[in-house]
């Protein structure tokens, strides 16, 4: 395989603390899902860059297959724990929802199912997670 993209972030505090990337052009504070101070969390961030990525792939097969149209993409990070201990064991799941202007609910659903093929996101997650991929008709 040929590499063709590689980034870094550091992390100070874990789950409260900061991540930066080693130029420090980018920069954020991390907090605990459900904090009420000024940051993020991983689970945001994995959701943004999920999405991100996600949409990306969904642009790739439209314009393949001559399809125009705007797409929304949103994404749901939600964590689980499946732990009966005090220590916690827990897992992600995903659900992400799609929308395409002026296309029925069925194409875009086919649009979705081709895009989750060739997301490398969607692909490092396959079989790690469970990854559900929804048209609607709205986000």
């Amino acid at each position: 395989m040929k590499k063709v993209y590689t980034t870094t972030m550091i992390n100070t505090g874990g789950r409260s603390g900061e991540s930066h990337s080693p130029n420090h052009s980018f920069k954020v504070n991390i907090e605990e899902p459900g904090s009420k101070t000024d940051g993020t969390n991983p689970e945001e961030l994995f959701a943004a860059g999920y999405s991100a990525c996600f949409n990306s792939a969904l642009d790739y097969i439209k314009r393949a297959k001559n399809i125009s149209g705007n797409s929304i993409i949103k994404v749901r990070v939600s964590l689980y724990n499946q732990s009966k201990e005090s220590v916690p064991d827990v897992v992600l799941g995903v659900e992400i929802e799609g929308f395409i202007a002026n296309l029925p609910l069925s194409k875009v659903q086919e649009l979705l199912d081709e895009a989750h093929q060739v997301c490398p996101y969607s692909r490092a997650t396959r079989g790690n997670i469970l990854v559900t991929v929804r048209a609607v008709p709205e986000v």
